[in-house]
C-alpha cells in the first residue's frame, strides 16, 4: 500500500529527502510539496496525504497545528535539529501534543520508517499521529507549585481532582460558588486552583479583590499554543489568593473569548490537574450550540470528575435549571451531576422555601439529594471586601453550605474512582477540537 506525504520543511533537506524517497520507496509517495503552513493544512484537509512531515521551524505552526492534523486524521512527523536546540525542540513539541518527533540528520530511511510508524498509530487508535491522552512531559520536583496549604503527600505527576460550576443563565452565584468551593477545598487542606473559564465575564479576581489586568488563562493558552507552558510556567500565572489556594483569572471582555482555543486549552488543563489536588472550573452560564462558540465548554463538561449544575431559588430560575438538568444525557451523559440551587428564600419560593425546592425538581426533573444555598448577606459583604467566605464570613449560613458541599465533593469523587476499571486520563482526550 502506498502512503501519500506531505512536505513542509523549510531549507534544502526537504528536496533531499523527497528526491530519496523517489528513487528508493514505493511504499512512500510525496504527493505536496507544501510552501507554508496553510497550504500543509488545507491539504490535509483536502485527503491528500496520510502523513505530514513538518520542520520544526516552519513558521506559524504550534499546537494548534497539531490538533488540527488530528482532527483531519493525518500522521505527524516533525524534524528537528541535533544538538541541545534539538532537545529543546522536541520538548515543545512534546508539549503541543506531537508525539513523534525525528532528527533532521536522520538518513532516509531511517525517516521512512518514522513516518510508516505514524501512520499505523493513526491507523490503529486514530490518534492522528500524537498522544490519545496528555504528553507525559511530568514536571521536575522543582517546578511544583510551592503553595501553602501543604502538598497532600501525592506524588509528582500525580493527577488532581476536577469540579466544574456550570449552570442555565441567570444570577444563581455560581462564580460565588466557584471562589468559596476552592477556599474550602484549601481550608481542609488541599492544594486548590481556580480556572476562571467564564469567557463572557471573568468575575473571580474581582470578587477576591485581585487587581489583574493581564488574565492569566490568556497568558497561560499562549504559553500552551507555543509549547513553553509546564508546571512551573503555570504557576507563576496563577497567583496565590489564599493559603493554599491559587487562581488562574480569566477575561472580563467577551471579545477575547475566541483566544481560549480548545487544543491550547487542554494543555493548560492537563498541567492544572498535576499543579493541584482540585482544580476549580468556574464555566459560563448556558451554551451556544447553534453558533459553534462552546465547542470547548461541552468537552470540559465531559472531562470533568464532578459537575455541579447550579440553578437560582426563583420560577424562572427553576424552570431554566430543570431544562438543563434534563439535556445532561445528551450534554455530559457520563459525568457525575450535583444538583444545586442557590440564593434559596422565602421571597421567591414560599414560606417553606427548602420544601418547595426540593419538591419541585425531584416532582419536574427526577433530582434528589438536592444541595441547597441559602441567600445570605455575607455573600455580599464579602465581594465588597475582595475576601472569600472562609475569611469574612466563617459561621454565615452560606459558609457552613458549601464547606458542606466540598466534603460531599471529596467523597463523591471517591466513589466514583472505586467504579472505575481503569483511571481517568485527564481533560486531553476530550479537549482536542481545533
Amino acid at each position: 500500500m502506498t502512503t501519500g506525504v506531505l512536505l513542509a520543511v523549510p531549507g534544502p533537506g526537504e528536496a533531499a529527502l523527497a528526491a530519496a524517497w523517489s528513487g528508493a520507496r514505493r511504499d512512500l509517495v510525496v504527493t505536496r510539496r507544501c510552501a507554508d503552513l496553510a497550504e500543509v493544512l488545507a491539504a490535509a484537509a483536502a485527503g491528500l496525504g496520510r502523513a505530514v512531515v513538518l520542520g520544526d521551524d516552519l513558521p506559524g505552526a504550534d499546537g494548534e497545528t497539531v490538533a488540527a492534523l488530528r482532527e483531519h486524521g493525518v500522521a505527524l512527523l516533525v524534524l528537528v535539529p541535533d544538538g541541545t536546540a534539538g532537545e529543546a525542540a522536541q520538548r515543545r513539541w512534546a508539549q503541543r501534543g506531537a508525539q513523534h518527533v525525528a532528527r533532521a540528520s536522520e538518513g532516509p530511511e531511517a525517516l521512512a520508517r518514522r513516518v510508516l510508524t505514524a501512520v499505523a498509530a493513526v491507523g490503529g487508535d486514530g490518534d492522528g499521529g500524537v498522544r490519545t491522552g496528555a504528553p507525559e512531559v511530568v514536571p521536575e520536583a522543582a517546578a511544583v507549585p510551592a503553595w501553602s496549604g501543604g502538598p497532600t503527600g501525592a506524588p509528582v505527576g500525580a493527577r488532581g481532582r476536577s469540579v466544574a460550576v456550570w449552570g442555565p443563565v441567570g444570577s444563581a452565584g455560581r462564580t460565588t460558588l466557584a471562589v468559596n468551593l476552592a477556599a474550602e477545598l484549601a481550608a481542609a487542606g488541599s492544594r486548590s486552583l481556580l480556572v476562571d473559564l467564564d469567557v463572557r465575564g471573568a468575575s473571580a479576581a474581582q470578587l477576591l479583590g485581585v487587581l489583574d489586568d493581564a488574565p492569566g488563562l490568556l497568558a497561560a493558552v499562549r504559553a500552551a499554543t507555543a509549547g513553553r507552558l509546564d508546571a512551573a510556567a503555570l504557576t507563576a500565572l496563577a497567583p496565590e489568593v489564599l493559603p493554599g489556594a491559587a487562581l488562574l483569572s480569566g477575561s472580563a471582555d467577551p471579545w477575547r473569548r475566541a483566544e481560549v482555543r480548545p487544543a491550547a486549552l487542554r494543555r493548560v488543563l492537563d498541567v492544572a490537574a498535576v499543579c493541584a489536588d482540585w482544580v476549580v472550573l468556574d464555566l459560563p452560564a448556558g451554551l451556544e450550540e447553534d453558533e459553534g462558540r462552546d465547542t470547548a465548554l461541552l468537552q470540559v463538561l465531559e472531562a470533568v470528575d464532578v459537575l455541579l449544575v447550579v440553578g437560582a431559588a426563583d420560577p424562572v430560575g427553576l424552570q431554566r435549571w430543570v431544562r438543563t438538568w434534563q439535556r445532561l444525557g445528551d450534554l455530559c451523559p457520563s459525568t457525575p451531576a450535583v444538583p444545586v440551587v442557590g440564593r434559596v428564600r422565602a421571597a421567591a419560593a414560599g414560606s417553606d422555601p427548602e420544601r418547595a425546592v426540593r419538591r419541585t425538581l425531584r416532582r419536574f426533573a427526577g433530582a434528589e439529594d438536592v444541595v441547597l444555598l441559602p441567600e445570605d448577606d455575607a455573600a455580599d459583604r464579602a465581594a465588597l471586601a475582595g475576601r472569600s467566605l472562609v475569611e469574612a464570613a466563617p459561621r454565615s449560613p452560606l459558609r457552613r453550605a458549601v464547606r458542606t458541599l466540598a466534603d460531599r465533593l471529596d467523597a463523591h469523587v471517591g466513589s466514583r474512582a472505586a467504579e472505575e476499571e481503569e483511571p481517568t486520563h485527564g481533560f486531553d482526550p476530550l479537549l482536542t477540537s481545533g
